[in-house]
Protein backbone atom coordinates (compact mmCIF):
# COMPACT_ATOMS: atom_id res chain seq x y z
CA UNK A 1 0.00 0.00 0.00
CA UNK A 2 1.20 3.24 -1.26
CA UNK A 3 1.86 5.95 1.92
CA UNK A 4 2.91 9.75 1.54
CA UNK A 5 1.16 12.78 1.15
CA UNK A 6 2.31 12.83 -2.58
CA UNK A 7 0.62 9.95 -3.35
CA UNK A 8 -2.77 11.01 -1.98
CA UNK A 9 -2.63 14.12 -3.85
CA UNK A 10 -2.50 11.97 -6.97
CA UNK A 11 -5.03 10.12 -5.80
CA UNK A 12 -7.47 12.79 -4.73
CA UNK A 13 -6.74 14.76 -8.10
CA UNK A 14 -7.35 11.39 -10.13
CA UNK A 15 -11.25 10.91 -8.24
CA UNK A 16 -12.18 14.54 -9.02
CA UNK A 17 -11.45 14.17 -12.65
CA UNK A 18 -13.01 10.87 -12.89
CA UNK A 19 -15.88 11.98 -11.01
CA UNK A 20 -16.12 15.90 -12.72
CA UNK A 21 -16.21 13.72 -15.79
CA UNK A 22 -19.31 11.78 -15.30
CA UNK A 23 -21.25 15.11 -13.78
CA UNK A 24 -20.20 16.87 -17.00
CA UNK A 25 -21.20 14.17 -19.47
CA UNK A 26 -23.83 12.69 -17.58
CA UNK A 27 -25.96 15.41 -16.49
CA UNK A 28 -25.35 18.93 -18.23
CA UNK A 29 -28.66 20.09 -18.13
CA UNK A 30 -28.69 19.49 -14.09
CA UNK A 31 -25.70 22.16 -13.67
CA UNK A 32 -27.55 24.98 -16.41
CA UNK A 33 -30.88 24.09 -14.76
CA UNK A 34 -29.07 25.19 -11.12
CA UNK A 35 -27.07 28.17 -12.89
CA UNK A 36 -30.56 29.12 -14.10
CA UNK A 37 -32.36 29.15 -10.34
CA UNK A 38 -29.64 31.17 -9.43
CA UNK A 39 -29.35 33.74 -11.87
CA UNK A 40 -33.09 34.16 -11.32
CA UNK A 41 -33.72 34.70 -8.09
CA UNK A 42 -34.03 37.51 -5.82
CA UNK A 43 -32.23 35.94 -3.05
CA UNK A 44 -30.07 32.67 -2.23
CA UNK A 45 -29.63 30.69 1.17
CA UNK A 46 -27.01 27.75 1.50
CA UNK A 47 -27.38 25.06 4.16
CA UNK A 48 -25.78 21.71 4.42
CA UNK A 49 -24.05 20.82 7.50
CA UNK A 50 -20.68 19.83 8.64
CA UNK A 51 -18.16 19.53 5.87
CA UNK A 52 -20.83 19.96 2.77
CA UNK A 53 -22.16 23.42 5.13
CA UNK A 54 -18.26 24.82 5.04
CA UNK A 55 -18.46 24.28 0.69
CA UNK A 56 -21.66 25.64 0.37
CA UNK A 57 -20.48 28.77 2.28
CA UNK A 58 -17.56 29.60 -0.03
CA UNK A 59 -20.20 29.22 -3.08
CA UNK A 60 -22.06 31.79 -0.92
CA UNK A 61 -18.88 33.83 -0.42
CA UNK A 62 -18.17 34.13 -4.09
CA UNK A 63 -22.01 34.48 -5.62
CA UNK A 64 -21.90 37.62 -3.12
CA UNK A 65 -18.82 39.06 -4.87
CA UNK A 66 -20.85 38.35 -8.18
CA UNK A 67 -23.14 40.80 -6.39
CA UNK A 68 -25.71 38.28 -5.45
CA UNK A 69 -28.03 38.60 -2.07
CA UNK A 70 -26.87 35.74 -0.46
CA UNK A 71 -27.51 34.44 3.20
CA UNK A 72 -26.22 31.34 5.18
CA UNK A 73 -29.13 29.56 7.05
CA UNK A 74 -28.59 29.26 10.52
CA UNK A 75 -26.59 32.90 10.92
CA UNK A 76 -27.89 35.38 12.93
CA UNK A 77 -28.08 38.27 9.42
CA UNK A 78 -30.00 35.88 7.70
CA UNK A 79 -33.89 36.67 6.56
CA UNK A 80 -36.82 34.70 6.76
CA UNK A 81 -37.21 32.75 3.43
CA UNK A 82 -40.05 34.10 0.70
CA UNK A 83 -41.35 33.03 -2.80
CA UNK A 84 -39.68 33.19 -5.48
CA UNK A 85 -36.24 33.20 -3.21
CA UNK A 86 -33.92 30.09 -3.70
CA UNK A 87 -32.56 27.88 -1.15
CA UNK A 88 -29.20 25.73 -2.44
CA UNK A 89 -28.58 22.72 -0.15
CA UNK A 90 -25.99 20.06 -0.15
CA UNK A 91 -26.60 16.77 1.62
CA UNK A 92 -24.39 13.55 0.63
CA UNK A 93 -27.38 11.08 1.75
CA UNK A 94 -30.50 13.60 1.01
CA UNK A 95 -31.32 12.45 4.67
CA UNK A 96 -29.63 15.29 6.81
CA UNK A 97 -32.48 15.97 9.56
CA UNK A 98 -31.36 20.00 9.94
CA UNK A 99 -31.23 20.15 5.87
CA UNK A 100 -34.22 18.26 5.31
CA UNK A 101 -36.20 20.34 8.12
CA UNK A 102 -34.96 23.70 6.28
CA UNK A 103 -35.98 22.50 2.96
CA UNK A 104 -39.35 21.71 3.79
CA UNK A 105 -39.88 24.74 5.12
CA UNK A 106 -38.59 26.77 2.20
CA UNK A 107 -40.84 25.16 0.02
CA UNK A 108 -43.94 25.54 2.19
CA UNK A 109 -42.77 29.71 1.94
CA UNK A 110 -42.86 29.31 -2.29
CA UNK A 111 -38.72 28.46 -2.58
CA UNK A 112 -37.13 26.67 -4.79
CA UNK A 113 -34.85 24.16 -3.73
CA UNK A 114 -31.91 23.24 -5.71
CA UNK A 115 -29.71 20.51 -4.42
CA UNK A 116 -26.10 18.90 -4.30
CA UNK A 117 -26.55 15.02 -3.21
CA UNK A 118 -25.32 11.54 -3.78
CA UNK A 119 -28.89 10.16 -3.60
CA UNK A 120 -31.45 10.74 -6.17
CA UNK A 121 -34.22 8.78 -3.95
CA UNK A 122 -34.26 10.66 -0.86
CA UNK A 123 -36.72 12.56 1.28
CA UNK A 124 -34.01 15.83 0.09
CA UNK A 125 -34.62 15.10 -3.39
CA UNK A 126 -38.32 14.59 -3.64
CA UNK A 127 -38.30 18.16 -2.49
CA UNK A 128 -35.82 19.58 -5.00
CA UNK A 129 -37.11 21.91 -7.81
CA UNK A 130 -33.53 21.10 -9.62
CA UNK A 131 -31.23 18.41 -8.45
CA UNK A 132 -27.27 17.94 -9.15
CA UNK A 133 -26.73 14.26 -8.36
CA UNK A 134 -23.14 13.24 -7.65
CA UNK A 135 -21.54 10.29 -8.25
CA UNK A 136 -19.33 10.16 -5.07
CA UNK A 137 -19.27 8.08 -1.88
CA UNK A 138 -21.53 9.31 1.02
CA UNK A 139 -20.28 9.86 4.41
CA UNK A 140 -21.64 6.18 5.66
CA UNK A 141 -19.93 4.31 2.81
CA UNK A 142 -17.03 2.94 3.68
CA UNK A 143 -17.07 0.26 0.95
CA UNK A 144 -13.99 2.38 -0.66
CA UNK A 145 -15.86 1.14 -4.07
CA UNK A 146 -16.95 4.97 -4.95
CA UNK A 147 -13.80 6.87 -3.25
CA UNK A 148 -10.90 5.35 -1.42
CA UNK A 149 -10.81 9.06 0.97
CA UNK A 150 -12.58 9.00 4.30
CA UNK A 151 -16.59 9.63 5.30
CA UNK A 152 -17.76 11.46 2.28
CA UNK A 153 -14.55 13.90 1.63
CA UNK A 154 -15.03 13.02 -2.38
CA UNK A 155 -18.96 14.87 -2.30
CA UNK A 156 -17.83 17.49 -0.11
CA UNK A 157 -14.51 17.90 -2.54
CA UNK A 158 -16.82 17.73 -5.29
CA UNK A 159 -19.64 20.79 -4.00
CA UNK A 160 -16.64 22.63 -3.63
CA UNK A 161 -15.80 22.21 -7.61
CA UNK A 162 -19.30 22.49 -8.38
CA UNK A 163 -20.07 25.76 -6.64
CA UNK A 164 -17.25 27.31 -7.85
CA UNK A 165 -18.09 26.05 -11.48
CA UNK A 166 -21.40 27.57 -10.75
CA UNK A 167 -19.65 30.83 -10.23
CA UNK A 168 -17.70 30.87 -12.96
CA UNK A 169 -20.37 30.31 -15.22
CA UNK A 170 -22.84 33.16 -13.60
CA UNK A 171 -19.41 35.64 -13.86
CA UNK A 172 -19.07 34.75 -17.61
CA UNK A 173 -23.05 35.24 -18.38
CA UNK A 174 -22.66 38.86 -16.61
CA UNK A 175 -20.26 40.51 -18.55
CA UNK A 176 -18.53 41.66 -15.12
CA UNK A 177 -14.67 42.16 -14.81
CA UNK A 178 -12.48 40.84 -11.97
CA UNK A 179 -12.04 44.67 -11.27
CA UNK A 180 -16.04 44.73 -10.96
CA UNK A 181 -16.22 41.77 -8.53
CA UNK A 182 -13.08 43.01 -6.19
CA UNK A 183 -14.67 45.53 -4.26
CA UNK A 184 -17.09 43.45 -2.67
CA UNK A 185 -14.60 41.47 -1.40
CA UNK A 186 -14.26 42.13 2.39
CA UNK A 187 -11.76 44.68 3.53
CA UNK A 188 -12.05 44.33 8.03
CA UNK A 189 -10.99 40.72 8.28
Amino acid sequence: MEIGVGYSLLRIAGELELIVNRIVHDDPESLAEVADLLAESPRIFVIGAGRSALALKMTAMRLMHLGMDVHVVGEVTSPAIQSGDLLLAASGSGTTEATVRAASIAVRAGARLAIITTAAQSPLAELATASIILPAAAKLDRSMTASSQYAGSLFEQTVVLVGDALFHALWQRSGQTADDLWPRHANIE
